[in-house]
């Protein structure tokens, strides 16, 4: 009767593949952005963290739009190599004031375009950061952006994230503010820090939020145990059939 452990047995196996696509599924792959400085009325650098999502295409553009409405009247860009930076300005309505100095343009978007061959390939992920400032006086920056493939294809994360409702599909990389700008763009603005998951330079393997990889990490021990208890059965079904 050793037939019907071996069953479980492999729908056991089967619900933990499920499992680990689900939770492979479920890590937040989405292009994002985090600052460890950024405050309202300061300046900070801000990272974007760039995943590649097709399995068989290269990301060789980031092309993020800084909204007119929360301008950056000062904005920096830290060279990635293999990644040429452009950027491109318009007006600022109304106008701010940065040092006493009236500033009615600023950078509006920002562009990283890999050189030939040096796209971000499946399985990887890269960071492109800039300083900025001064920080508008909200709660949170909204960065609308568009990801292009060496195959022609765009993903565009541009969904806005509404407070209490499920993340869209495709959002656009929102930072929150928190704590006192230093309100001087002095070295401590300018120098790099310490970025979410690697150097603005690097490129690895991605690795997303660590809840996540806890969760997926839970759900395959529970499955462990009971592929371990599907076993015993099994076994012991086996060695009551051969002492019968």
């Amino acid at each position: 009767m050793p037939a019907r452990p071996l069953r479980v047995l492999a729908a056991a196996s089967v619900a933990t593949a499920a499992v680990l696509a689900a939770g492979a599924g479920s890590a937040s792959a989405h292009v994002r952005v985090s600052s460890t400085d950024a405050a309202p009325g300061g300046y900070g650098e801000m990272t974007f963290r760039v995943p590649n999502e097709s399995d068989t295409a290269s990301t060789i553009s980031l092309r993020v739009q800084v909204p007119a409405e929360t301008p950056l009247a000062s904005v920096s860009v830290e060279p990635v190599p293999g990644w040429t930076a452009t950027t491109t300005t318009g007006p600022i309505d109304p106008a701010v004031e940065v040092h006493g100095t009236e500033i009615t343009e600023a950078v509006t978007e920002i562009t990283w375009t890999a050189d030939p061959g040096a796209g971000i390939g499946p399985g990887e992920y890269q960071t492109f950061s800039i300083s900025a400032g001064p920080v508008p006086e909200v709660d949170s920056l909204t960065f609308p952006a568009i990801q292009t493939y060496d195959d022609g294809t765009e993903q565009a994360w541009i969904e806005p994230t509404v407070e209490g409702e499920e993340e869209p599909e495709s959002p656009a990389p929102v930072l929150t503010l928190t704590g006192e700008g230093t309100g001087a763009h002095g070295a401590d603005a300018d120098g790099p820090t310490v970025s979410e998951a690697s150097s603005a330079t690097g490129t690895g393997v991605d690795d997303d939020s660590g809840s996540n990889g806890l969760t997926v990490t839970a759900l395959v021990v529970g499955i462990a145990g009971l592929l371990a208890g599907a076993a015993g059965l099994g076994l012991g079904l086996a060695a009551r059939r051969r002492t019968s």
